[in-house]
């Protein structure tokens, strides 16, 4: 059976929204007589979780709650009290109900320190420490290079004194050189200059202005990359003017701006007038749509406009947006390329752990380097190039074997091109076409 385990994102690999990582716990067949929990460690895991999560400070709280309410009233006593012989009374029998509400306290400390101690057992119980199966480190060799990533991650998360400090240490404690381990001095100066940390800087603060709904320093940085965008052929900047036109659409009452002549219906046509004229281009049909709606101002959610001015998630998508661009400009991927690392490992690495124990209690070995024996099953978001399969040779293309068009129009790979070639012709696999090894064409898919 296969059992989802939520690994959650911690809070450094946290930047426009909270993910989960979903990887499968995968089963080995046990025997008829083993019991559930022996057959699946994940029970005994999830009935731990259950008692942890019932084992909260309520009750702590509530009881601390009581005794203050005690001792508050006993103080009132005391000072209203004109016999000093009452407070003393008061004050005797108030020690049996504090020694009471000690107790209590600590025995709803107790049972959450069990609680914890409990599901930390079972979860090192579940999930014990092994040896890797495979003994080779691909990374061991480049600890400059994972410095670098770290010390990147740190910047993105805008975490720029801990960066700082982790390049400062790294920088004196450097690796030892090696043919596969160069110096990388001139890149750990670039991350630690003071223009690429002003810029992540001011990439946070237009962000959490996104958060609180504010877009116009959005917008702003926009139009000043405004040609930078273009080229990209991004659609950033009027995807930002869109949103302030709906958001100024919905009035104060809604976007708590100012109520006056720049908010509402008006405002919003002001700002149409003034900003979509450079948007006609590339953007008329949807310029049209938003004049339109005008009409069914009264009734927007009821018009055929209504998922134009659906705001829900728009912030959250510009948002992504505008952090893709940026670091696009930057000439950085959109994500982290530590946590995508770590994020594909972790849910690549239990596959092969499984495959190679297999393989090396069956005494077999995979003889080709350049693949795995099975597909690593990453998802949609982590697939950054197409794959294409040679039909003659059955094989994946790489850079040093790219996928080759032949004049016909059916496509393999160059080594099969170059095994099928005699002399500077070659004869089509699939057809009875003839060709020149020159009118062959390397493809980009």
């Amino acid at each position: 059976h296969d059992l989802p385990v939520i690994i959650s994102r911690d809070s450094s690999y946290t930047q426009a929204n909270i993910h989960s990582l979903v990887t499968t716990y995968t089963l080995l067949p046990a025997s008829p007589a083993s019991t559930m929990a022996e057959q699946n460690p994940m029970v005994t895991l999830q009935t731990e979780l259950s008692r942890f999560r019932r084992a909260t400070l309520n009750s702590a709280v509530k009881d601390a709650d009581k005794l203050l309410e005690l001792l508050i009233q006993a103080r009132e006593q005391v000072a209203n009290a004109s016999d000093p012989h009452r407070a003393s009374l008061t004050m005797t029998k108030l020690q049996n109900p504090v020694t009471a509400g000690f107790d209590a306290i600590n025995n709803d400390l107790k049972e959450v320190s069990k609680a914890q101690k409990t599901f930390g057992k079972a979860l090192d119980k579940s999930f014990p420490l092994r040896p890797l199966s495979t003994d080779y480190d691909a990374m061991a060799a480049y600890p400059s290079l994972i410095n670098r990533a770290v010390a990147m991650h740190m910047l993105r998360e805008g975490q720029f004194s801990v960066a700082s400090t982790f390049l400062r240490e790294a920088h004196e404690r450097p690796p030892p050189l090696s043919a596969n381990n160069p110096t990388l001095d001139a890149d750990i100066h670039s991350l630690q200059s003071r223009e690429l940390q002003d810029k992540f800087a001011s990439m946070y603060k237009i962000l959490n202005e996104l958060k609180n709904r504010k877009l116009v320093p959005a917008i702003e940085w926009a139009r000043l990359n405004s040609d930078e965008l273009e080229a990209r052929g991004s659609n950033l900047e009027f995807e930002l003017s869109k949103l302030q036109f709906v958001w100024l659409f919905k009035g104060p009452e809604i976007n708590g701006l100012p109520d006056d002549e720049h908010n509402g219906r008006i405002g919003a046509l002001a700002y149409a007038q003034k900003h979509f004229g450079r948007f006609q281009t590339r953007h008329i049909k949807e310029i049209q749509q938003l004049s339109c709606a005008m009409v069914y101002a009264s009734n927007i959610g009821q018009s055929p406009y209504a998922n134009i001015f659906e705001t829900s998630a728009a912030f959250d998508d510009v948002a992504l947006s505008f952090t893709r661009e940026f670091c696009s400009l930057l000439g950085l991927s959109a994500e982290s390329p530590l946590y995508v690392a770590a994020t594909a490992g972790a849910i690549a690495l239990p596959q092969l752990i499984k495959y190679t124990t297999y393989v090396k209690a069956k005494r077999t070995e995979w003889t080709t380097e350049s693949e795995l024996a099975f597909e690593t099953p990453l998802p949609r978001s982590m697939v950054y190039h197409p794959i294409f399969v040679c039909p003659v040779s059955k094989e994946q293309t790489t850079e040093q074997n790219p996928p080759m068009m032949l004049p016909c129009g059916h496509v393999i790979c160059k080594e099969s091109l170059q095994r099928l070639t005699k002399g500077s012709r070659f004869k089509c696999p699939y057809c009875p076409n003839e060709g020149h090894i020159k009118d062959a064409r390397e493809i980009k898919l």
